[in-house]
């Protein structure tokens, strides 16, 4: 019998207890990598922001308007390259719970400055022929069945057409894709002119400003410059980097870093005492075995490693099968939720994860097995 089969036999010597054991393990993994893809989904946009890319809003709030005449003013700042704009519509396909991240926007200064999004030459230039023509991104394409050539009515819980309905209908003029999976593509688009010329309130006004830099160390000037530019007028501006304002737009729903931080941390607080009690009652069961263990041959050193491997195989298997379950399920949660489609365990994650199945291990088995290591044979062999 070799070295490994030992500790394999002597761990699941109490099936029921080693089963109970290794499901409060799967079940910590489970939780961890869930939340940590979820955490990581949710901060797919602060990754991925452009260095060379800064957001305009309205200073009071960004969902309030400004006039689109800044765009132009915006464009004459020394060092910006690039100036495009959007407007929030709050959409929704044929029911309110088939929320739509949808958004009106200035058509080839947009595509210009987010050359993430990948979108076949024939597509963008039908978009830009086609007033009525929509953008649709892969996962809200995929979510509802939809293809280039469709024609589809998209509601709004905001705004209203001159003619006082709420739906507009649009053709799909192209798929958007991402250029590499973490990219969100969970979101239709318009032309803003359209939108202007039907909807009943609002004007010649924007949501917020996108703009391209052509330096970015010259970022921190650029903002003041903007932000200067309209001081003290009835549309006082804040910009920021792109990074910044997605990361703030996601804190507005809470510190999800510190959930994670303190559900998991709570699990794994718990999953160490119950671990380390089992394997301190598992040494303490097998004291005679131990010394006979040692009366044959066994070294300190081999009985210590004997104990650590039985805690670290433990870990291990109870960590991979809840990983592998995370795994599965964050998949499937990305198939089915549009707006989690970027969810998934990344590498990264699962790192992380047997990094903490490694300290488990050694956690929980380093005191039973330094207490196997000291067994007194003659004093173990005399215990009845």
């Amino acid at each position: 019998m070799t070295f490994l089969q030992l500790i394999r036999k002597n761990l699941f010597r109490k099936k029921l207890r080693t089963t109970l054991t290794v499901v409060s393990i799967f079940i910590a993994f489970l939780i961890f990598g869930i939340l940590a893809s979820f955490q990581s989904s949710m901060n797919a946009g602060v990754d991925l922001a452009g260095a060379d890319r800064l957001i305009v809003t309205n200073k009071i709030n960004f969902t309030l308007p400004m006039p689109i005449a800044y765009v132009a003013r915006t464009a004459a700042v020394p060092g910006v390259q690039r100036v495009a704009h959007a407007s929030w519509f709050g959409g929704y396909y044929q029911e309110p719970r088939n929320f739509l991240v949808a958004f009106a926007i200035d058509p080839a200064p947009y595509l210009d400055i987010y050359p993430e999004y990948i979108l076949p030459p024939a597509q963008r230039e039908a978009f830009l022929r086609d007033r009525t023509g929509l953008l649709v991104g892969k996962a809200v394409a995929d979510a509802y069945g939809w293809k280039v050539g469709d024609r589809v009515p998209i509601k709004s819980n905001i705004w209203r057409q001159k003619n006082k309905s709420d739906t507009w209908t649009f053709n799909i003029s192209g798929i958007i894709t991402g250029k590499e999976t973490r990219v969100d593509t969970n979101f239709v688009m318009f032309q803003y002119e359209y939108f202007k010329e039907t909807r009943d309130v609002g004007g010649d006004t924007v949501g917020w400003m996108i703009l391209k830099t052509a330096d970015t160390k010259e970022n921190e000037r650029i903002m003041r410059d903007i932000d200067a530019l309209f001081a003290n007028s009835p549309f006082e501006t804040e910009t920021k980097t792109e990074q910044a304002f997605n990361k703030a737009f996601i804190e507005m729903m809470g510190d999800i870093g510190s959930i994670v931080l303190y559900v998991v941390g709570a699990a794994f607080i718990t999953i160490l005492l119950v671990v380390g009690n089992t394997m301190m009652l598992t040494v303490r069961e097998r004291t005679n075995e131990i010394a006979v263990l040692k009366t044959i041959g066994f070294t300190a050193q081999r009985v210590f490693a004997l104990v650590l491997g039985e805690s670290m195989l433990l870990a291990l298997i109870g960590g991979v099968l809840g990983v592998l379950a995370a795994f599965l399920i964050t998949s499937a949660i990305a198939q089915s939720v549009s707006v989690l489609a970027t969810m998934t365990l990344t590498l990264d994650t699962a790192i992380i994860a047997f990094v903490l199945m490694a300290l488990l291990g050694l956690l929980t088995g380093l005191l039973p097995a330094i207490r196997a290591m000291n067994i007194d044979v003659v004093t173990a062999l005399g215990r009845k």
